[in-house]
């Protein structure tokens, strides 16, 4: 089993190996990925079919953006928790973009290629009781607001509405499927938006009754998502209601409890 990890920022994920394919996702700094497919330079351009060890998501990344992972069963739940965190990897610099891997952090330094690099980063908090996990979600979540919507992003610099939904459970340690739909077979239903918590997620589908939207469910009947940019919506048993448009923008489908 071949395993490589992300050596640089933001890695476009494509739908196909192919610079002008859509993007599906992003790979963060220090994640890892199992190779399942690699495409030859007689093959086209040089490009590898990736599990990511995350969250089992499968997707197309540029040779030349991967590196060689021999120990790839470090600590994943330590990710970056700030926007100002900067590594010297000798013959580059990176910055870390919220949520990145720090590979076998250990008091201020990672281990990179066999030597310890220092770093100034924070990473998350774990083994929270759900509580906890609640007000971690209003800590984490700033730095998306305002965010614009990006399909296949995970970051503040731009992410989709379960890129959001997956990086702010990351944070906490718990891990969840890319897509939508994926996340909505998580975790138990609550049969009534009245009775869903902080931290519940909310799941919307379309004219024929696809899952195609979800969002985390706040205080005060509000939500957490996606939709042209980061906001903070109110919340009822029909959906997504817009103030600014004055109409509802999503039909709510579930809420499921994940935490």
């Amino acid at each position: 089993m071949e395993h490589v990890i992300c050596p640089l920022s933001i890695v476009p994920v494509r739908k196909e190996p192919s610079d002008r394919s859509e993007m599906t996702s992003q790979w963060l700094f220090g994640e890892t990925a199992e190779v399942l497919e690699r495409k030859s330079p007689s093959q086209g351009s040089g490009w590898s079919l990736l599990r990511f060890d995350h969250d089992g998501y499968e997707g197309w990344v540029d040779n030349k953006q991967l590196a060689d992972c021999t120990t790839p069963n470090f600590d994943p739940d330590l990710r970056v928790s700030d926007l100002t965190s900067i590594v010297d990897l000798g013959d580059r610099q990176v910055l870390l973009p919220y949520g990145a891997v720090l590979p076998f952090y250990h008091h201020g330094s990672i281990l990179w290629q066999d030597r310890r690099v220092p770093v100034n980063a924070l990473h998350n908090v774990r083994d929270m009781d759900p509580g906890d996990r609640a007000m971690a979600i209003d800590a984490y979540m700033h730095p998306f607001l305002g965010a614009p919507y990006l399909w296949g992003g995970r970051t503040p610099t731009g992410v989709d509405c379960s890129g959001l939904t997956q990086m702010l459970f990351m944070l906490m340690g718990i891990y969840l499927p890319r897509d939508a739909y994926q996340q909505a077979e998580e975790g138990d239903v609550i049969e009534l938006v009245d009775l869903a918590e902080p931290g519940d997620l909310a799941f919307f589908d379309n004219a024929e009754a696809r899952i195609v939207h979800v969002g985390i469910v706040l205080p005060e009947r509000r939500i957490l998502h996606a939709s042209g940019r980061v906001r903070v919506d109110a919340l009822d048993q029909e959906g997504i209601f817009d103030a600014e448009d004055g109409k509802y923008s999503h039909q709510l489908r579930l809420v499921k409890r994940v935490l």
